[in-house]
């Protein structure tokens, strides 16, 4: 990557996660936990972002795995004491995975509004397991009383009861994800899953035998979506079968879309601009008693930005300074532009 480029999309990056780390000190109370909700929801974001914008599979049944990391953690902690960290996170992740897994080897094998309404079948069938039995509480859902507990014998390193340690602890796992995800889209299992986004017939000529990169991809999003989850029931201490319906599948899925498909930064912009969004629409002190209409003004936004910003909000400089930066039809050639057919498709381009 070209030190250019670095700074015009790491730099951003990197910058944004250097101030949330410094966020604790300037805000506290309802400003903190609306930071961490952002966080969550960003990181449940990327999960999508790598099925639909760096594989090309539009999955519909997202939120199954985000629950099912919530209410793992919440099912294995006593009423008494919290559960042991070294049990439920692993627990909460492996349970999503191997969803994903009998999933994803049922519905990857079809392509397109079957691949959809399959991940959104089987959704489905896990929010009504939480929600018409007693499983976890029911439509009523489940409180969770203590949060895990980490120790090394009667050493505690760090205390999740604690609101700057929870924060914290969800800012390294989204800055973690992040970077991991980054780096895994410069490797070569990134090119291929770049392959199968662009032509996976193509890929299957080549050699390549797609069924376990789009399984492994699969997989690996659902364990992203549970850590999401798992964290989701750390922060608010109650979880309900809501957070597996299609709604909040649809939610992250308009999430990835208003960042821009296909960059992992529009992951998070995405998730902040949405949160943000409905937390002003649903302020009484701004709106009155116009705020319970707060979808509807989230919905016309939402079209807004899709209209106006076709590329999503990371597309928002490039549209700012386009004039400035469009150059002329000689600049082109001298420069020995590439037509556009041919670098559309290629699986070397990964955005970050």
């Amino acid at each position: 990557m070209s030190d250019p480029m670095w700074v015009r999309k790491g730099l951003p990056v990197l910058l944004a996660f250097a101030g949330l780390a410094l966020l604790p000190a300037l805000i506290s109370g309802f400003y903190l936990e609306l930071a961490m909700k952002i966080m969550i929801l960003a990181l449940f974001a990327l999960s999508l972002e790598l099925l639909v914008g760096q594989t090309g599979l539009v999955c519909f049944g997202q939120a199954a795995f985000f629950g099912i990391g919530a209410y793992v953690v919440t099912l294995m902690s006593p009423q008494s004491e919290g559960a042991s960290l070294w049990l439920a996170l692993p627990a909460a992740l492996g349970a999503a995975a191997l969803f994903a897994l009998v999933v994803g080897l049922l519905s990857l094998r079809t392509q397109g509004v079957y691949f959809i309404m399959i991940t959104l079948a089987f959704a489905q069938m896990a929010y009504f397991v939480f929600h018409d039995t007693d499983l976890g509480g029911g439509s009523d859902g489940i409180y969770l009383y203590f949060r895990p507990v980490l120790k090394l014998g009667d050493w505690q390193p760090f205390d999740l009861d604690k609101p700057i340690t929870l924060y914290y602890a969800v800012w390294a796992c989204l800055a973690g994800t992040f970077v991991g995800l980054a780096v895994l889209l410069q490797s070569r299992t990134g090119r291929a899953l770049a392959g199968i986004k662009a032509n996976e017939q193509r890929m299957r000529a080549a050699g390549f035998s797609t069924l376990p990169y789009k399984l492994g991809a699969f997989v690996l999003s659902a364990v992203l979506a549970a850590l999401a989850g798992f964290l989701f029931a750390l922060k608010d201490g109650f979880v309900n079968p809501e957070i597996l319906s299609w709604h909040f599948s649809g939610a992250v899925l308009i999430m990835i879309i208003l960042g821009g498909l296909g960059h992992l930064r529009g992951a998070l912009l995405g998730a902040a601009a949405f949160t943000l969004l409905q937390e002003l629409f649903q302020s009484q002190a701004l709106f009155g008693s116009f705020a319970k209409h707060w979808q509807l003004m989230l919905g016309l936004s939402i079209i807004a930005i899709v209209a106006f910003m076709p590329k999503g909000l990371v597309g928002l400089p490039a549209l700012l300074g386009g004039r400035r930066a469009r150059p002329a039809p000689e600049d082109s050639a001298s420069f020995g532009a590439t037509p556009a057919s041919a670098t559309s498709h290629s699986p070397e381009v990964r955005h970050v």
